[in-house]
C-alpha cells in the first residue's frame, strides 16, 4: 500500500510539473496579450489576443476613417510537435488555409517565426517593448526583391 502511495504522488507532482512547465512556457507570450492599435493614414489597426490553456489566439482587424472594419487575419500561437508555432489565416489568401511559423529564436525579447518556404513573408517577428508598446514586422523576399513592414502598436486602454 504504502509503495502505490508513494508512486501516485510521484505521479501526481509530475503531471503538475509538465502541465506547470507548458504554461510557463506559453506565458513566454503573455506580452502580447490584450487589444493593441496602430493608427495609419488610411485609419488603424487592431490586434487582440487572448489565452487558453494550450494556446493564444488573435484577430487582426483593419477599420477605415469611417468607422468600417474588415477582418485581416486569424492567428494562433501554438505548439506542435513540441515547437512554437505562429499559424495565421490571412482572409482571401492561400487557399483559406492556415499557414505555421516556426519559433526559431527569442533573444532580446524578440520572438520571430519563420517559414522560409512561404511565399511572402518568410519571417514574422513580434518584438516587446514593454507594457503599452510592441513593435511587429513581416519580412522576406518576393519575386527576389527584399521587402519588410512594421506595425507599431499601442495598448489600447
Amino acid at each position: 500500500m504504502k509503495k502505490y502511495l508513494i508512486l501516485l504522488v510521484f505521479g501526481v507532482a509530475f503531471h503538475l510539473s509538465a502541465n506547470a512547465q507548458k504554461n510557463s512556457s506559453l506565458q513566454q507570450f503573455s506580452f502580447i496579450l490584450g487589444n493593441w492599435e496602430m493608427k495609419t493614414t488610411k485609419g488603424k489597426i487592431t490586434e487582440s489576443w487572448v489565452q487558453n490553456k494550450v494556446e493564444l489566439s488573435g484577430k487582426s482587424y483593419r477599420h477605415t476613417l469611417n468607422g468600417d472594419s474588415v477582418l485581416m487575419e486569424t492567428l494562433l500561437i501554438k505548439k506542435i510537435n513540441g515547437n512554437f508555432y505562429y499559424c495565421s489565416n490571412v482572409n482571401g489568401q492561400n487557399n483559406g488555409e492556415t499557414v505555421n511559423f516556426k519559433l526559431i529564436s527569442t533573444e532580446n525579447n524578440t520572438f520571430v517565426f519563420e517559414n522560409a518556404t512561404h511565399d511572402f513573408p518568410q519571417r514574422i517577428v513580434y518584438q516587446n517593448l514593454g507594457k503599452d508598446e510592441l513593435l511587429a514586422w513581416i519580412e522576406g523576399e518576393r519575386n527576389g526583391k527584399k521587402g519588410k513592414s512594421e506595425f507599431r502598436y499601442q495598448r489600447k486602454k
